[in-house]
């Protein structure tokens, strides 16, 4: 199996894994909230977790297809799962500091360019990797 898919397969447990654990978190604070609700970026964790695990999946399964080296797979697959990486992490960070308030209405070095980045990154990987089994499934006879 190459090294991009035992990537793509490992974040994809990692974050199944991080998503049950953020939901008994979650359903801690629900059950202990007076308007039973956990902190919203509990919340965002926990659904970002689980998305990002399917996410990966399919990224894993696209690059069964590459017609990239195992070298530029792994080189691609890794910028948009540090981006997946990176924001679950950002949103346990401001559960845990128990934001209430949208980290967005800051303009900083973090919601301006990382955001920039995030979406060049997160797309952009995806393009390719998306574009890479295009190519191979539709064009190379």
């Amino acid at each position: 199996m190459a090294m991009a898919i035992k990537i793509s397969l490992l974040c994809s447990g990692l974050f199944l894994l991080s998503g049950m654990l953020t939901g008994v978190w979650k359903y801690s604070h629900i059950m202990k909230s007076e308007n039973h609700q956990a902190p919203v970026y509990v919340d965002i964790a926990h659904r970002a977790s689980f998305f990002y695990s399917f996410a990966s999946l399919v990224v894993a399964k696209l690059l069964e297809f590459s017609p990239f080296s195992e070298f530029w797979q792994t080189v691609i697959v890794i910028v948009p799962l540090s981006y997946f990486i990176l924001s679950v992490t950002a949103y346990i960070k401001e559960g845990f500091l128990n934001q209430t308030d949208n980290m967005f209405r800051e303009r900083n070095f973090i919601t301006t360019w990382f955001m920039y980045g995030l979406i060049a990154g997160e797309i952009g990987g995806f393009v390719l990797i998306l574009g890479g089994f295009i190519y191979s499934q539709f064009f190379v006879k």
